[in-house]
């Protein structure tokens, strides 16, 4: 095993880096702190490390002093009973004149597949003079588990699929300094929008970009399955894994709706599943954990009343909804919504929905960092006089009860500026909402 490792550690110092897009997540390390990536499947965590590392050789560092492992080769089966200490014999064995005098820089792809890592990197920090750098399946490498098991030796980012943004990178589109200003020029705009049209169909998945329809779907569907039965029902050991199946496509087919366990737990045993609510709170939990979907609470000053009302659920990513779900004709006013919840999931971690006291609903309300609050409302296109008044009275009547001078919404098309009682509304173009902050919107 020794020596398969140092030729898995030279083939990888032999080899080239390839060329991606640049991600826009940026990892900052710290001493004495393993830096650690995570996020859904596909999402690409591999080719972030590579892009580390490209950038690690050309600020001068000796190829040498990387050492890269990827834990999925296949020739690393023995390494469980030969012990994952023994990476670092196999790299001092190659170099043993860097120990304690170099930095070595460590990238560890999918560590989880082995079991007590969390020990080895540890040990390794406290022990060894290195910068260390890890991704994994988010199932198996939850952050509450690192923070647990590392003791306040690691830092956890998140890397999703594509931002529009990203995606705009792939086409090789430059952007003015501000998207947010409405004097772009017609031919920026225009490019613009047809990308986003694009973007809408294939979703930021980086594997499916460019692909035709067909091909596209059946790769989400791959990563659909892999995702299920290997990072939840796997890994869980979960008893009832048809009931766990039903339950994820019951809630892709009813993207951006409410739900309820008590209601989710009897359409399970309508079907003839055996489940508790207790078992269906845990596989909500556990689908929330591999950032496959994700839960929205309703924003109440009572935590107990927040938990107690229905959730709204929402996706990964908007086109893989399409790909996955059983319904021919997917509502695309809730896929509009589940790609601006992408887009807010990827600033602010404090996201709700609001209800007026009249039962109005606001679709998003943000809790930002300093605990102010903001506004943002949904509608595929306001056409229809009775779309557009229902849509700016809901918002209208949230902004008064809580005092806010601006509201957001976001349609497929449309912009405009609504001056309002209260305050001021902006009607946001989906594509241009997608490329700027709230606050850069707000202001404008």
């Amino acid at each position: 095993m020794l020596k398969i490792l140092q030729s898995i550690i030279l083939d990888f110092q032999e080899s080239s880096i390839p060329s991606s897009i640049p991600r826009h997540l940026q990892i900052h390390p710290m001493p004495n702190k393993a830096c650690i990536c995570i996020g859904v499947r596909r999402s690409g965590k591999s080719t972030y490390l590579f892009q580390i590392i490209q950038r690690l050789l050309e600020a001068g560092v000796d190829r040498e002093n990387i050492l890269y492992v990827n834990f999925f080769d296949d020739r690393l089966h023995g390494l469980q009973q030969a012990g994952i200490g023994l990476i670092t014999e196999a790299y001092y064995g190659l170099y043993p004149a860097k120990k304690n005098n170099e930095k070595v820089y460590c990238f560890f792809d999918e560590i989880q597949e082995l079991v007590g890592w969390e020990l080895y990197i540890d040990r390794l920090m406290r022990t060894e003079k290195c910068e260390i750098t890890i991704t994994g399946s988010s199932a198996q490498m939850l952050s509450k588990d690192i923070a647990t098991q590392m003791r306040g030796r690691s830092l956890s980012w998140e890397l999703y699929p594509f931002s529009f943004h990203e995606f705009l990178d792939h086409k090789q589109l430059s952007l003015p300094s501000s998207a947010s200003n409405q004097a772009v020029s017609n031919k920026t705009r225009l490019l613009v929008q047809q990308a986003f049209s694009e973007y809408w169909e294939t979703g930021g998945f980086p594997e499916v970009l460019g692909l035709d329809q067909k091909l596209r779907i059946k790769i989400h569907q791959e990563y659909y399955h892999a995702l299920l039965y290997r990072d939840l029902i796997e890994r869980h050991d979960i008893a009832h894994p048809k009931a766990v199946s039903d339950l994820a496509y019951r809630l892709i087919d009813n993207i951006a709706s409410l739900y309820s366990i008590n209601k989710l737990t009897g359409y399970l045993k309508s079907l003839g599943h055996k489940v508790s609510k207790t078992s269906v709170g845990n596989y909500l939990t556990w689908f929330e954990d591999a950032y496959f979907l994700f839960t929205v609470k309703l924003f109440d000053a009572s935590l107990s009343r927040s938990n107690a009302n229905p959730k709204k659920i929402y996706c990964i990513d908007h086109a893989f909804v399409s790909s996955i779900s059983s319904n021919i004709l997917l509502n695309s006013g809730h896929k509009l919504e589940n790609l601006v919840f992408n887009v807010l999931r990827r600033k602010y971690r404090r996201i709700y929905y609001y209800k007026t006291k009249n039962g109005q609903e606001i679709d998003f309300i943000i809790q930002a960092d300093n605990r102010s609050i903001q506004l943002v409302q949904v509608c595929e296109d306001m056409h229809d006089a009775a779309t557009r008044k229902r849509e700016i009275s809901a918002l209208k009547t949230a902004m008064k009860e809580l005092e806010l001078e601006c509201g957001i919404i976001v349609t497929r098309h449309e912009e405009e500026s609504i001056e309002v009682d209260s305050g001021k509304i902006k009607v946001v173009a989906a594509w241009r909402f997608c490329l700027t902050t709230y606050m850069e919107v707000a202001s404008t």
